[in-house]
């Protein structure tokens, strides 16, 4: 899920896409799993609704919703802790 950018020369540049490096099934898996992410998940649905009043594509808020995916659950896997809807951060910004 790395968005890549194509160009040529200085001046011609072209849409960022996402880079097909890793396992396809586990990047298509993750796709399938933004869409009922998006209906249960509360920051998911927050991410895609943000990005489509934007104007942008539903294609890709639901990739901003795979990264987000696989942010938490990163974090989970880091942390050990159980997943938890409600958490906020404790750092605290100056």
């Amino acid at each position: 899920l790395t968005p890549v950018t194509r160009q040529s020369g200085s001046s011609v540049n072209g849409r960022p896409r996402i880079s097909k490096i890793g396992n396809q099934k586990l990047r298509n898996l993750l796709f399938m799993c933004s869409f009922n992410a998006c209906k249960y998940n509360k920051a998911c649905r927050d991410i895609y609704e943000r990005i489509v009043a934007k104007g942008k594509s539903k294609k890709l808020a639901l990739i901003a919703v795979c990264n987000k995916l696989l942010k938490q659950a990163f974090a989970i896997a880091k942390s050990g802790l159980i997943y938890d809807e409600t958490y906020r951060s404790t750092l605290v910004k100056s």
